[in-house]
């Protein structure tokens, strides 16, 4: 089924710039990073600084964390390995070390935080570690974690108190196959080191905006842009979640000057969105005339279209995957979590995109291939008759 912008709008009151909300109280502003910066308004009261610790900070979460933190008059300190586009922050305080070598924390050693961020880790030994050099000198931590902690996605709303995949054994050597495994053992390592009260675990879903080299999202921006007849994945109103890296950034650190302690599901927009919303909505940014022709998933499954990596946001909402992509976020969202439109997120992920280098751009990580979609669309079309 094809279905034009006008028909779709007739059957929809959300618009792409129409998702999210803004930062209450509060103006925004950009960064020379392009990040959005808080701004006091009149009467609105700046937040008690901080000295916050962030264990990255310069790869995909941390660049719309620092400015902000900065911007809020906070003390921020990053620690790394240096490599990661080292040239960012140049005047931020940075305390090197290799998480995965002997010794890697010994840096961490010294200094009292009131906040420490963990963006990275996957690796349960690295937050072990963490807690050992750091231990006794931290106000909050608070690790990223993911949704894939859970182990049964055939839960539809699913909150924090889903089922978990068994963690793996710490002392085994690291499998970075076992992602989900390792994350749930993080997050006991991390009550483990710092206690329960003061450790706060935000579980994102599929993270996205410029700067993800993963393309999970960039795909369609890029897609969209070019033009012509888009294989569209299942049906209009299946499902889609994702948060914009740097409204997850912004709100952790708000989490820490706030010092919320607890577990949360961190993923949006806050109002249920669909497939064909969230495309209509990225192509309200550009001046595209595409079209979208919907095949169901029984029909991509067949001709070996994979949902999440050929076709990067979406799952279909039925069996084993029926709530993967409608996991309930409520606590997040009572506790804070904001969300930009979709048009921000669309337009900046394009623009960052063709900034890129000519091969980082053909060799797409996500996406499904010109020449498969071509090949897909002829064959449905023969299928339907048309």
């Amino acid at each position: 089924m094809t279905i034009d912008r006008r028909q779709f709008l007739k059957t929809s009151a959300l618009v792409g710039g129409a998702i999210g909300l803004g930062l209450p109280n509060a103006a925004q502003a950009f960064t020379a990073e392009g990040v959005r910066a808080y701004r006091p308004e009149a009467g609105d009261a700046q937040p008690k600084p901080l000295r916050i610790l962030i264990l990255g900070g310069t790869g995909f979460i941390g660049p719309g964390q620092v400015p902000y933190a900065l911007d809020r008059k906070h003390k921020v300190t990053l620690f790394n390995r240096g490599k990661t586009n080292a040239d960012l922050f140049p005047k931020v305080p940075r305390l090197i070390g290799d998480r995965n070598e002997p010794g890697g924390h010994d840096a961490l050693k010294k200094g009292t935080w009131d906040v420490v961020i963990d963006n990275p880790t996957t690796n349960p030994k690295w937050v072990r570690d963490a807690g050992l050099a750091l231990k006794g000198r931290v106000g909050q931590y608070i690790f990223v974690s993911t949704i894939s902690v859970f182990s049964d996605n055939s839960i539809v709303d699913m909150d924090e108190n889903g089922p978990l995949h068994k963690p793996v054994d710490i002392d085994a050597p690291f499998d970075r196959n076992l992602y989900g495994q390792s994350k749930v053992r993080s997050e006991m390592e991390a009550v483990a080191q710092f206690g329960a009260d003061k450790v706060t675990i935000v579980r994102p879903g599929l993270i996205v905006g410029p700067g993800d080299l993963s393309d999970r999202f960039s795909y369609w921006p890029v897609r969209i842009d070019k033009g012509g007849e888009i294989l569209a994945p299942g049906t209009p109103n299946d499902p889609v979640q994702y948060v914009d890296y740097r409204d997850l950034g912004e709100w952790i650190v708000r989490l820490g000057e706030q010092h919320v302690i607890g577990t949360f599901n961190a993923t949006g927009p806050k109002t249920k969105t669909t497939i064909a919303e969230m495309l209509y909505g990225i192509k309200a940014v550009t001046t595209s005339e595409a079209k979208f022709t919907w095949v169901p998933a029984d029909f991509l499954a067949e001709k070996q279209v994979r949902p999440w990596s050929d076709m990067p946001v979406w799952v279909p909402p039925v069996g084993r995957t029926a709530g993967f992509t409608s996991v309930n976020c409520k606590k997040a969202y009572a506790a804070g979590l904001t969300f930009r439109p979709l048009a921000d997120t669309a337009a900046d992920t394009l623009a960052w995109y063709h900034k890129r280098p000519a091969a980082e751009q053909e060799k797409a990580r996500a996406g499904l291939a010109a020449d498969k979609e071509k090949a897909v669309l002829a064959e449905w079309h023969a299928k339907i008759g048309k």
